[in-house]
């Protein structure tokens, strides 16, 4: 009787959610809640940056700020040279019409880039929402554009695959009545917030269930201007996806890098080591926008060399990457945009192990040798990764930081047989590099040591 007892509490416990907790909407409650598993198991991710300001696709996606808010020259002189008198930027809105989107292609592209999740932008600072708000009358892919549930229709077909979705979205508008109203009773007012922001939120949320909630835009408002901590309380209490949701840090003007999931700090946050809670490295790769732009060159591109260097450090240092594209108004992905990916793709395929999964180990990087940086797997046999960005040019690697032991064995990942090594002195290997030929390299790009039996 007793053991039947035991055994049908143990079932019901098996049911009951991981979130167990009740959230308060305080900070030290809010920031007490463990992040699901899943995301730090990740590691990488692929941010797509798309919304009428890929029309005129000049300069970035602040195209109308920068033309109507601050005036620079270059965006009042691009506007009179290609767009008659008295254009407004709410008349390129019929222009997004995203006729070759296809995100059944955008989907296989992300899964064989080796992403593991993607964050698509709900809604930039421009207003316009990617799917239809009822808060954005006729401001929205579904009324107008492309009239078409852009959203909807890439998470329908990134579900297909292992990638998860997630969906940014900003928290102000440039240009929205409301949001200015609130700004200039110095954010005491919150109008903009109960009759636009709180719904549009809830709707992406219930509507959509994503992964990753990724906010953005907080614009000197504080958390209590946004309501960002009953938002989130909501979120991880009742929220369909409360038990898997992800965070970023940006709820507000005292947040970045102090409150929320994990933190981003600032765009292309990379500390180069442990700071003691998970992050994220956002990273744009054209260099000079985060959306479309007609006339970038192939200079603006990061290489696969220098993606793959920002990556390995990032996880090496216990981040995740999240790499942006912008994808033109026709709902293309360029061509140089899905080289990259691919190549990333490419290289996981062989150097994943080293990747997902895996943990930090007690040193970074080499304090000896440059470019080389450091994961591990502690699970089973316990395994260290030292990830070289360079190939070994003298036959030979040294490594100061592993401690060697006799049953230490070294591999390349890719590479079927063991490496020949010796111990240099109480701490320390050089590693024996094998001659193999350039059509017989396991990878064309930065190249994984796997070590076992390694202090």
């Amino acid at each position: 009787m007793r053991t039947s007892i035991v055994i049908s509490l143990l079932v019901i416990m098996t049911l009951i959610p991981l979130t167990l907790c009740e959230y308060n909407a305080t900070w030290k409650s809010l920031d007490a809640r463990p992040l699901p598993a899943w995301y730090d198991q990740a590691k990488f991710g692929i941010f797509v940056h798309w919304g009428v300001f890929s029309v005129p696709g000049f300069g970035s996606e602040w195209f109308w700020y920068f033309w109507k808010g601050l005036h620079r020259p270059e965006y009042v002189e691009f506007m009179k040279k290609n767009y008659r008198p008295g254009f407004s930027y709410p008349d390129f809105g019929p222009m997004f019409k995203a006729e070759f989107y296809d995100p059944e292609q955008w989907a296989d592209l992300f899964a064989k880039s080796g992403a593991r999740y993607v964050v698509l932008t709900s809604k930039h600072h421009e207003g316009w929402t990617m799917w239809k708000s009822n808060v954005s009358w006729n401001w929205n892919a579904v009324d107008n554009g492309p009239h078409r549930d852009l959203v909807g229709d890439l998470a329908k077909a990134v579900r297909k695959t292992d990638v998860r979705f997630g969906l940014y979205h900003s928290l102000y508008e440039w240009f929205n009545p409301l949001f200015l109203k609130d700004r200039e009773s110095n954010y005491t007012s919150q109008y903009y917030v109960e009759e636009i922001l709180q719904h549009q939120l809830k709707d992406i949320v219930t509507t959509y269930e994503p992964d990753v909630v990724w906010a953005d835009g907080q614009s000197g408002g504080s958390s209590d201007y946004w309501t960002s901590k009953d938002f989130l309380a909501w979120l991880y209490n009742s929220s369909p996806v409360k038990d898997k949701v992800v965070v970023n840090d940006r709820w507000g003007e005292e947040c970045a890098c102090h409150h929320g999931g994990f933190f981003t700090c600032h765009d292309h946050y990379n500390p180069g080591k442990l700071v003691g809670h998970k992050w994220e490295n956002a990273m744009k790769l054209d260099k000079k926008s985060w959306g479309y732009r007609h006339n970038i060159h192939i200079d603006d591109v990061y290489t696969i060399e220098e993606l793959l260097e920002q990556f390995v450090s990032t996880v090496s240092c216990g981040g995740n990457l999240l790499l942006n594209i912008g994808p033109s108004s026709d709902g293309l992905i360029i061509p140089v945009f899905q080289e990259r990916l691919l190549q990333m793709g490419e290289w996981l395929k062989v150097n994943g192990e080293a990747i997902y999964n895996s943990q930090p180990w007690r040193a970074q990087n080499d304090s000896v040798t440059e470019n080389v940086w450091y994961t591990s797997r502690p699970m089973g046999m316990g395994s260290v990764y030292a990830i070289a960005l360079d190939w070994p040019s003298t036959g030979k690697l040294f490594l100061r930081e592993p401690i060697t032991s006799k049953g230490t064995v070294v591999k390349l990942l890719g590479y079927d047989q063991d490496l020949l090594w010796t111990a240099a002195g109480e701490k320390g290997i050089l590693i024996e590099i094998p001659s193999i030929p350039i059509n017989k390299m396991p990878s064309k790009w930065a190249y994984t040591f796997k070590m076992f039996n390694i202090e």
